[in-house]
C-alpha cells in the first residue's frame, strides 16, 4: 500500500541564500563565492531552528552544529540551467530549463532599441547602464526630478528596470512605461524581467517604496504550475512568485512589502489554504542586504526568519510538508554586488517524527527535483526532476 502524501505544502524560497560556490562559479565570476558559509563566519548566527531541522548537516557551518538527529531531510540543489537569476532559478524549480542564459547587457541597452522604447513613452531616459539600483538613484535622482526621465540600467541579471519618482512619474504610468518596454524586449532581446523601481524622498534620502512590480517573460508550458491547475490543485503564492510566473496556475496570492509581511501573510494563507501548494518569495535576504553588501543585515534578517519558523510548525499538522530552499546566492563578503552561483540549501520538514538515519537528500542535480517531489505528491509530473517524495513520506 502506497504510503499517504501530503494534502497541503508549503513551499519557502530563502531568496538568494545560497550555501557555497558550484564546480562552474568561476565562469560567472564567483570563484569562492559562499553565501552562508561567508555570513557565518564573518559574525556568529543565532538558528536553532534552522539548525534542529538539519542546516549544518549540510555542510560545515561556522557556530551551526550538525543535529543528531535532524528534524528534516536536508541536502543541497544545484543549478542545472545557465545562469544565476531569479527567473532562471524559479523556473528551474517548476521544472524548465533553459538551453541557453536569458541575454545580459552589461554594458547597457542598444541605442536603436532605447530611441524606440522612449519614442513609445513619450520620455527621454537617463542610465542606461549597469549599476547598483540605489547607487543609480542617487547618481541619478536629481536629473530625474529636474527633467521627468526615468532611469534606466540593468544589473549582472537578465533585467530591464525602470526607476522613477512616484511624485513625478505616477505608479500607472510607471507601469504602463514598464509593460511598453515588456512588448519591445522581444527576440535576443528577451530578457527574464522588467522591473518598476518607484522610490521617493528627496537628493540625498531617495527610498525605494514598496510599490515594485516585475513583468516577466512568459513561461514555457507545462510546467509545475499549468499541471496543478490542470489537476485542479489550489495554488496561493506570497510574494514575487505571482510577477515570476505570470500568475499562471495561481489562484489568490498576496503582495509583500519586506520578510515580516510575507511571513504574516504565509500564517494568514494557512488559513485560506487547506490544501494545495502555498508558494512563498522571502526576497529581503536578496534584494535589501545581499545586493547592498550588508553582512550584518542579511544576518539580522536571516535570525529574524528562524525565530519565526517555529510559529510556523506549529501551524502546520502532519498533513502538511514544508519544503525550505533558495534560489541563487548573493554573497554579501565579496566584492560584487550581485547574485552568485552557489548551490541552494533544501529542507524538507513534515512532523511525523524525525529522520533518523535516511534523512540526507544528498546533493541533487537541480532544483527541478522539488518541483517533481510537489508534482509527484499532488498527482502529476513535470518533463525534469528526480522527486525525493518517497524518501520524506
Amino acid at each position: 500500500m502506497a504510503a499517504e502524501r501530503f494534502r497541503r505544502v508549503v513551499w519557502i524560497v530563502l531568496d538568494s541564500v545560497g550555501i557555497g560556490e558550484m564546480p562552474d562559479a568561476a565562469a560567472y565570476g564567483d570563484a569562492g563565492s559562499d553565501t552562508l558559509g561567508h555570513i557565518a563566519s564573518a559574525r556568529p548566527l543565532n538558528l536553532p531552528a534552522l539548525g534542529r531541522l538539519g542546516l549544518g548537516n549540510i555542510r560545515s557551518l561556522a557556530g551551526i552544529a550538525p543535529a543528531e538527529v535532524p528534524e528534516a531531510a536536508y541536502g543541497k540543489c544545484a543549478l542545472a540551467s545557465p545562469g544565476k537569476d531569479t527567473t532562471t532559478g524559479h523556473w528551474e524549480m517548476a521544472g524548465i530549463h533553459l538551453a541557453r542564459p536569458l541575454p545580459l547587457f552589461p554594458n547597457g541597452f542598444p541605442r536603436d532599441l532605447m530611441e524606440k522604447f522612449e519614442s513609445e513613452i513619450g520620455r527621454s531616459t537617463l542610465g542606461n547602464c549597469a549599476a547598483s539600483g540605489t547607487e543609480i538613484i542617487e547618481r541619478l535622482g536629481a536629473e530625474h526630478l529636474r527633467t521627468g526621465s526615468p532611469i534606466v540600467y540593468t544589473s549582472a541579471d537578465s533585467v530591464f528596470q525602470v526607476a522613477a519618482h512616484e511624485d513625478v512619474i505616477p505608479l500607472w504610468e510607471l507601469y504602463k512605461i514598464c509593460e511598453t518596454a515588456r512588448e519591445l524586449l522581444r527576440g535576443p532581446y528577451e530578457v527574464g524581467r522588467v522591473i518598476a523601481r518607484p522610490f521617493l524622498g528627496e537628493p540625498g534620502s531617495f527610498t525605494r517604496t514598496a510599490n515594485r512590480r516585475d513583468f516577466a517573460t512568459p513561461p514555457e508550458r507545462g510546467m509545475l504550475l499549468d499541471r496543478l491547475e490542470e489537476a485542479r490543485v489550489p495554488v496561493h503564492s506570497v510574494g514575487k512568485i505571482f510577477d515570476v510566473f505570470l500568475g499562471r496556475g495561481i489562484g489568490d496570492h498576496d503582495k509583500t512589502k519586506n520578510n515580516a509581511d510575507g511571513m504574516e501573510k504565509t500564517l494568514a494563507a494557512l488559513e485560506e489554504t487547506p490544501a494545495g501548494l502555498i508558494f512563498v518569495n522571502l526576497v529581503d535576504f536578496d534584494q535589501l542586504y545581499g545586493h547592498r553588501n550588508d553582512v550584518e543585515g542579511y544576518a539580522r534578517t536571516l535570525e529574524a526568519f528562524d525565530a519565526w519558523l517555529p510559529t510556523l510548525l506549529s501551524r502546520l499538522s502532519a498533513a502538511d510538508l514544508l519544503l525550505l530552499c533558495a534560489d541563487h546566492g548573493c554573497d554579501p563578503t565579496t566584492p560584487s554586488t550581485d547574485h552568485s552561483r552557489e548551490y541552494v540549501p533544501v529542507l524538507a520538514w513534515r512532523r511525523r517524527g524525525a529522520f533518523a538515519g535516511r534523512g540526507s537528500l544528498g546533493v541533487r542535480e537541480t532544483l527541478s527535483d522539488l518541483g517533481q517531489t510537489v508534482a509527484e505528491n499532488f498527482g502529476v509530473a513535470i518533463q525534469h526532476g528526480t522527486s525525493f517524495l518517497e524518501q520524506i513520506l
